[in-house]
């Protein structure tokens, strides 16, 4: 069975804040977030909604997604998710 990893754009409610992150396992992280489990930005800015994803084979390929997504400027990320989730609904919700 091969293993995934998720390079992942997550919001608030009101979709002003965005953060970037990476996992192997999308739904435990979001439960994380949501519940505010891990302190931190997460927490501190009710980071709850995921907004973006990408599935990567290796850990190595999802990391470098995140830092290079991590590295552009806001508009470049909206447009981002935008490409894939024009409403900004959370994709959690669908799975």
């Amino acid at each position: 069975m091969q293993a995934h990893y998720y390079t992942y754009i997550a919001t608030n409610k009101t979709n002003t804040v965005l953060y970037t992150g990476v996992t192997n396992n999308l739904k435990r992280r979001m439960y994380q977030h949501g519940h505010k489990l891990i302190s931190g930005f997460t927490s501190k800015y009710n980071i709850n909604k995921l907004v973006y994803y990408e599935v990567f084979n290796t850990p190595n390929e999802a990391i470098a997604a995140e830092k290079q997504i991590k590295g552009w400027i806001r508009i470049k990320k909206i447009k981002l998710i935008k490409s894939k989730n024009s409403e900004f609904k959370d994709l959690m919700i669908d799975e």
